[in-house]
């Protein structure tokens, strides 16, 4: 009997379990995605504000599978697919991670490598400091300055507790460095406070017990957050255990602007920072900087002798005190 003959069309190909077509890696650019703010991170869901517009439902969504693990933290501009109808038990998707225009970031302390963004795109980062009960630490005012700086925050100084303590000898040291310093009392309302945050999202950051979430909650009155009793020992309770972004009330013109609450600190490190991201933020001093010589700390005789801020001073271009409230910053960084 004479055998067949075989060509390639008896030829069979039995397909895998997953199908035999390889997976494209073309993914959807999903240009209807709507855009919205992240306001609360909670264990792998977020959520969102859709045009950062706190009048509409609340989006709880969680992260696509494309994205992998991108980090999303509170402040981030993302954009937002699926149902975005805010009713319970529903769920979106962040598809999408816009690029942030500012980043605080924080280390657990100067030796550690690895950074945290604590808030993205904030405007403003307040940093709350009561001038009694716990007394005020230039150190720790110091090294969120240098953050905010880094970070491309404008820096905000809230010193609290003004009815028990004189605010100008603290708030003296920081004058010459043309930020804002705003004084409150517990027996008045902040409405100087209140009219720089119209309109912008603003980062607080302050140590436990300092009053900033009784400052949230009169700026933000449906905030709710819990408020606790300083310790005997001076040492605040940490009351606010997770960032969230809060609305605050629209302003007669119309604007808005979003207060994001942080947890209380105890150490804020700044690893990822250098020297020159600090007078860098300054567009006097950023220029000058670049006459340097290469790894120069800024902070002057002896350590930097040929630091070009204090030529800057000796030619009259540069005033002598905000030079020293600029290097008593940078020795934070040390």
């Amino acid at each position: 009997m004479r055998s067949r003959e075989y060509d390639e069309s008896d030829v069979r190909v039995r397909p895998g379990r997953r199908g035999s077509r390889p997976r494209s890696k073309r993914r959807p650019d999903h240009a209807d995605a709507e855009e919205a703010m992240v306001t609360v991170v909670d264990r792998g869901r977020w959520t969102c504000a859709l045009d950062a517009d706190p009048d509409r439902p609340p989006v709880t969504a969680m992260r696509a599978r494309e994205l992998g693990r991108t980090p999303i933290v509170v402040g981030d501009r993302v954009g937002l697919v699926g149902d975005l109808s805010g009713a319970a038990d529903t769920l979106a998707r962040i598809v999408r991670v816009e690029e942030r225009s500012t980043v605080l970031r924080r280390t657990a302390d100067d030796s550690d490598p690895f950074e945290r963004v604590v808030v993205a795109n904030a405007e403003q980062l307040v940093i709350v400091t009561a001038l009694a009960d716990p007394v005020p630490r230039t150190g720790f005012v110091d090294r969120c300055l240098v953050a905010a700086y880094a970070g491309g925050l404008t820096p905000v100084l809230c010193l609290t507790k003004a009815d028990l303590a004189e605010p100008e000898p603290f708030a003296s040291a920081y004058r010459e460095l043309d930020f804002p310093v705003v004084v409150t009392r517990r027996d008045q309302p902040p409405e100087e406070l209140a009219r720089l945050l119209d309109g912008k999202v603003s980062a607080f950051v302050g140590h436990s017990g300092v009053g900033k979430s009784t400052l949230v909650n009169v700026l933000v009155p449906e905030a709710e957050r819990a408020v606790g009793a300083v310790s005997a020992v001076g040492k605040g309770r940490h009351t606010t255990v997770a960032a969230i972004a809060l609305p605050l009330p629209t302003a007669d013109d119309g604007s808005a602007g979003w207060v994001v609450d942080t947890p209380g600190v105890r150490s804020f490190g700044l690893a990822h920072v250098t020297p020159d991201d600090v007078p860098a933020a300054f567009e006097d001093l950023a220029a000058a900087i670049e006459d340097c010589p290469r790894g120069c700390g800024h902070l002057g005789p002896p350590a930097d002798p040929e630091c070009a801020l204090d030529v800057r001073v000796e030619q009259g271009l540069l005033r002598p005190g905000r030079l020293a409230a600029l290097r008593r910053v940078l020795v934070a960084l040390r």
